[in-house]
């Protein structure tokens, strides 16, 4: 490549979103960085209701998040030794909104991850959120409940025998999965307050496989903070496990195993870095997390008849996808189930 000379490969990110408006990656002679381009709030085009973005730090939509929690020495700081840590990056204020260059992080996609991949980055949660909650001005508060309550899906459709008899349902949900959605969307509240009430740490809350890059020395680079702020222990790993199966990155048929062991690293790791909490407020936090779903099996039931699908802003075979995700939202009932056992 001649001295001057660039090139530039978009990246897949999350074209429903809009606080962010490109992701690329640009390679010149001297080597390669990724740029990001966040807009503010009425410079970009208009988002559909659910994906509105916010100029509120509290809000879980807040549109300068990731900027501000890169620029932040305490959260890189915090993350040092737990086996997790941040792209190096700088950040380039101007008048439609912000520039983030970040490093072009070499190593293993999350996206192409082995188990062993995945159990060191519950482990290095684990560690991570230990120490607590952080009260940064730009952390976002209740997002669980706001982001959850904020999406599509109709839930009177569970009650819609129709929909329920559409063959890419009938043929790949299992049995009983309409009754467990049902108790899980009645318990919805119950659940966000069971959330609501555990002890408290900074969280990623957008932990999954799309967001993460192992190194060749192990460390494993988060990414994509828009949503960062209060939440439970165990909440991000609640996220990260599913999210895996829904878009198509790991099996479902294996999701037990993932859990397995990525619970495992997580306690273990909470435990290694002094947390004092019980196991069953840990697990509570995983499995209470559900409730992030509620919406999501009702909104698949009403693109059923669709044309195409798509899994992650890609077509996806339509059969593979609803069998994929009939699986996850079982696991999830059986979450649901446990959680208000635990919860008493």
């Amino acid at each position: 490549m001649t001295e001057g000379a660039e090139r530039r490969e978009p990246l897949r990110f999350n074209v429903d979103n809009p606080t962010t408006v490109v992701v690329e990656r640009v390679v010149t002679a001297a080597g390669s960085r990724v740029r990001k381009e966040l807009r503010r709030p009425g410079t970009a085009a208009p988002a559909v209701a659910h994906w509105s973005a916010s100029t509120d730090p509290r809000r879980w939509n807040y549109w300068h998040r990731e900027a501000e929690v890169y620029g932040d020495a305490g959260v890189r700081a915090s993350l040092a030794g737990t086996g997790l840590s941040l792209p190096a990056a700088e950040v380039v204020e101007h008048a439609a909104g912000t520039t983030l260059w970040l490093e072009d992080v070499p190593g293993r996609l999350g996206t192409e991850f082995a188990l062993e991949d995945h159990v060191a980055v519950a482990a290095g949660l684990g560690r991570w959120q230990a120490a607590g909650p952080v009260d940064a001005p730009w952390a976002s508060r209740r997002f669980l409940r706001e982001y959850s309550l904020s999406r599509p899906g109709d839930v009177a459709v569970l009650d819609d025998d129709a929909a329920w008899a559409h063959p890419l349902v009938r043929d790949t949900w299992p049995a009983g999965l309409r009754d467990g959605w049902r108790r899980l969307v009645a318990h919805r509240e119950d659940l966000l307050g069971v959330v609501e009430a555990l002890p408290r740490t900074l969280c990623h809350l957008d932990a999954w496989v799309s967001n993460v890059i192992r190194r060749p020395d192990g460390d494993a680079v988060l990414l994509d903070w828009t949503f960062a702020g209060d939440g439970a222990v165990g909440e991000d790993l609640g996220n990260y496990l599913p999210d895996a199966v829904l878009d198509l990155f790991w099996p479902a048929a294996r999701l037990p195993e993932l859990e397995a062991a990525c619970s495992a690293a997580h306690l273990a790791g909470l435990r290694a870095a002094g947390w004092g909490g019980t196991d069953r407020e840990a697990r509570l936090g995983t499995v209470a997390s559900c409730v992030k779903y509620a919406w999501l099996l009702p909104l698949l039931l009403q693109r059923a008849g669709d044309a195409r699908h798509h899994a992650y802003h890609r077509d996806a075979d339509a059969q593979r996808l609803y069998r994929e995700r009939g699986l996850v939202f079982a696991h999830l009932v059986g979450w649901c189930d446990e959680a208000l056992d635990l919860a008493g």
